[in-house]
């Protein structure tokens, strides 16, 4: 089943803000409600939050949208102008033109395996903080567990130890497109193999192109082969330790064990 494609509609002017639905749905709330407070409670925003929306929504036209009077919390009175009303049924008509137009475009993947495997790819929610789409090279069957090498790039590849029951419910097999998740706290960042034995299965060469420094750990991003990305994430002691800087060389040890496997 392909995974339905999804888009939003976002007002912007650069220099003053945005907005997109949520945003016109508060100025529809006012219009029902005829207060900020009420309108705040409609739509699951405080009402600080609530007038900063207004004020970015006045900001981003010549006219202002809604009109308001604070009084508090509890208090005031709000009202949705002509050009406010005008834009909300505008954007809403804008949503219903795009939501049909993604429809069609559903449409057409749907019978295209692989355009439909690459919007399913957009759609994934995972926790995991790595996603690396690839196609399946090999499977070696075990007793009880079996061996997945996953090809994710020209000389990059990720090698994944899931059951053999995984393997039958994903339909794994060579020229498969499958995912591998990895979670950033399970790779283990090295500066050189030499003289390095490690139990990993994987060891990914990549070169760092960013460090984000936080208080006790920082997470650290390697660039791949094929343009594809892989983030680590590591005590800022080690970082230091090891002397990681954007552009340094960098080894990612990745047990096959902590690679989770997804297919559509």
């Amino acid at each position: 089943m392909t995974t339905p494609l999804r888009a939003e509609l976002r007002l912007e002017n650069g220099l003053v803000g945005k907005a997109g639905a949520d945003r016109i749905a508060l100025i529809e709330a006012v219009a029902a409600t005829g207060s900020i407070a009420a309108a705040a409670r409609r739509v699951g925003l405080s009402y600080r939050a609530a007038w900063d929306a207004v004020q970015v929504l006045n900001n981003l036209f010549a006219e202002p949208l809604i009109i308001a009077v604070p009084g508090g919390a509890k208090g005031g009175e709000a009202s949705v102008t002509a050009q406010g009303a005008q834009v909300a049924a505008s954007f809403r008509l804008m949503e219903e033109g795009l939501r049909r137009t993604m429809a069609e475009l559903q449409d057409q993947v749907a019978g295209d395996g692989a355009a439909a495997g690459q919007m399913w790819t957009l759609g994934m929610k995972t926790s995991a903080r790595n996603a690396l789409r690839g196609v399946v090279e090999s499977v070696t069957d075990g007793a009880v567990s079996a061996e997945v090498v996953l090809r994710i790039g020209e000389t990059a590849q990720i090698v994944a130890v899931v059951t053999r029951q995984s393997v039958s419910d994903l339909g794994l097999a060579p020229g498969v497109t499958a995912v591998a998740l990895i979670n950033a706290g399970s790779i283990i960042l090295a500066t050189t193999d030499e003289g390095l034995r490690t139990s990993a299965r994987n060891s990914l060469r990549g070169v760092v192109s960013e460090i984000r420094s936080g208080a006790v750990n920082d997470e650290v991003t390697l660039g791949l082969d094929a343009g594809k990305t892989l983030t680590a994430t590591v005590t800022s002691e080690s970082v230091k330790r090891l002397e990681l800087v954007v552009g340094e060389p960098v080894i990612a040890l990745i047990k096959a064990s902590q690679v989770i496997l997804a297919v559509t």
